[in-house]
């Protein structure tokens, strides 16, 4: 099995968002947005931000009318009907890593990413340049297993370069004191993202300011 699994996600998505199920579809997206911050159309991110969301949806998102989530669904269904390169593929949809990371190399075709809060590190194959993005920055990505190779999704939060710094000792502080939440600091920084954009009179070093309010 070569090529990227893009095509296999879109179909995926395509899956889990048939019309008849469209009232859970809408649920989901509200309680999403309202931990991640509602997006709006002038947004710049509002095209990664939706992609974010789906993948969620079809790949995390336990259904209930699947009592699953849609890609182990899916993926039992491809070893009913499908070839099993298919399966294989949709297998892998079933495996995917989604988190908050710091970039630790950028080489041709490849960027090596480690997991904030698991300490992972992980060699993701991309061919291109992804501009803005520096050795010691961190993201918000999901990262798609494929034929013995890791690709990135759609759905990038790029945190800015002033923020890498407070991000990376807020996490380490949350492991070090043992409310290691990675899927809610993952969101909070989303929110943070969100707000250097609509307000950029602030400083940035003080929208990412973690120091509990008293």
């Amino acid at each position: 099995m070569s090529g990227a699994p893009h095509p296999f996600l879109e179909e995926l998505i395509a899956f889990a968002t048939p019309e008849e199920t469209k009232p859970d579809l809408l649920a989901a997206r509200s309680a999403w947005f309202e931990k991640n911050g509602e997006v709006f159309d002038e947004d710049r991110q509002l095209e990664q931000r939706m992609a974010g969301f789906l993948e969620h949806y079809a790949c995390d998102r336990v259904a209930p009318h699947f009592g699953k989530t849609p890609a182990r669904q899916r993926y039992e269904l491809s070893l009913q009907e499908d070839v099993p390169e298919r399966a294989a593929a949709f297998r892998s949809l079933t495996e995917t890593i989604h988190g908050i990371f710091e970039v630790r190399r950028i080489a041709k075709g490849e960027v090596r990413l480690r997991g904030l809060f698991s300490g992972i590190t992980w060699d993701v194959t991309e061919r291109r340049q992804i501009v803005g993005l520096g050795v010691g920055d961190v993201l918000e990505a999901r990262l798609l297993p494929f034929a013995g190779h890791l690709h990135f999704s759609a759905s990038y939060c790029f945190h800015p370069h002033e923020a890498a710094r407070q991000i990376k000792a807020e996490a380490k502080r949350r492991l070090k004191a043992g409310v290691a939440d990675e899927a809610a600091f993952v969101h909070e920084c989303a929110v943070r993202s969100l707000k250097t954009e609509r307000y950029r009179q602030i400083a940035v070093e003080k929208i990412y300011d973690f120091t509990p309010r008293k």
